[in-house]
């Protein structure tokens, strides 16, 4: 199969050839139709992001296909089926704490690294070997719309924070990172969830008066200043009610008082969630006070992606009409382009704008 390899971290893609996957028990192949880019894709094959990839390899996060072929437990996909392919590989051999690989992307620890070995090839390619209970059926598509639910990848990320938030019909949620790809999705999910209000800060004054028009009266935009006291009082002053919960999905490069800030905002007995990078190249660490999160029974979690369930769910929000794919701007290119396509999607990395590649 013809597939875009990463060799060396700094060097472009090689359009090259990989031997087709080969079925096992527990396993299912893919005719991969179409791949999403990230926007951070092009730090991820420069190193600038220091994830663990076994090279050489096929880089690709998740990807929408047709089931080309199925494994002996397989009890409900058939063979032409679309699916989507979730990147969260999990071991199965401890269900409290499994290791986990991003197919295509990134390890977690030496467990991941281990699971990587295995399922190393990611969806830059024509075919893609995924684990069963990781081709999720999305129904019958046209070929042309396989670019469009590519935007199951993006939403799927924020959707494990909501869940994991807890969010509750009427509430108020902060969304802190709201300019951006994942941020702008988590906007959506959370409306069609039932949010009351969203309060989504930022520094860019025209992608914030995008996402007003967008999505109108339930959503309250704040100009960021830099200062964290400031920007607190800000955040808190837009919303109608007290701030229920605080998701920060703030990427890398960004300060840790930007976090600080949005969730000091959230309400007595209020929860936080975080799930983005922000001090995972560096930098200052989140430093919250102690009294702070005591006395005031605030409740803090941690979350990576999103549960095995949530893709399937998505698929149920979308199908319903709660989450419309048509927001997404799609761009595609053929996977002789795919460096083409990582420099696109670099470029272009804004609210509801989705770069794929089509094998």
């Amino acid at each position: 199969m013809k597939a875009a390899i990463l060799k060396q971290f700094g060097m472009p893609l090689a359009i090259e050839s990989l031997p087709d996957p080969i079925l096992g028990t527990g396993e299912v192949i893919v005719d991969v139709a179409a791949a999403p880019v990230l926007s951070y894709m092009k730090e991820v094959i420069s190193g600038e992001r220091k994830y663990l990839m076994l090279l050489p390899q096929a880089p690709g996060a998740g990807a929408i296909g047709r089931v080309r072929a199925v494994g002996p437990d397989s009890t409900r996909l058939a063979v032409g089926d679309w699916v989507y392919c979730d990147p969260t590989v999990r071991s199965r051999d401890d269900a409290l704490t499994p290791d986990i690989t991003l197919q295509g992307l990134s390890a977690r620890g030496e467990g991941g690294l281990h699971l990587q070995k295995h399922f190393r090839h990611g969806s830059y390619a024509q075919q893609i070997l995924i684990p069963t209970e990781n081709a999720i059926r999305v129904g019958s598509l046209d070929n042309e719309d396989a670019g469009k639910w590519c935007a199951l990848g993006t939403l799927a990320v924020p959707y494990g924070g909501l869940l994991k938030a807890n969010l509750q019909a009427g509430e108020t949620i902060l969304v802190s990172g709201a300019t951006g790809n994942f941020g702008s999705a988590c906007i959506a999910l959370a409306l069609a969830m039932g949010a009351g209000c969203v309060i989504a800060p930022g520094r860019n004054e025209e992608t914030l008066e995008g996402l007003s028009r967008r999505f109108g009266s339930r959503i309250r935009t704040v100009k960021l200043s830099g200062d964290e006291d400031d920007d607190r009082k800000r955040m808190q002053q837009a919303a109608p009610r007290p701030i229920d919960c605080v998701l920060d999905i703030l990427p890398p490069f960004a300060p840790a008082t930007a976090v600080r800030a949005a969730v000091m905002s959230v309400r007595p007995y209020g929860r936080a969630v975080l799930m983005g990078g922000v001090g995972m190249l560096g930098g200052a660490g989140l430093d919250l006070p102690y009294p702070w999160i005591m006395r005031n029974c605030i409740t803090i979690h941690g979350q990576w992606l999103c549960p095995a369930e949530a893709p399937s769910r998505l698929v149920a929000l979308i199908q319903s009409g709660l989450i419309a794919l048509e927001q997404f701007d799609i761009t595609a290119f053929d996977l002789d382009h795919a460096n083409e396509a990582i420099e696109h999607a670099a470029a272009n990395p804004g609210p509801f704008k989705l770069t794929v590649i089509k094998p």
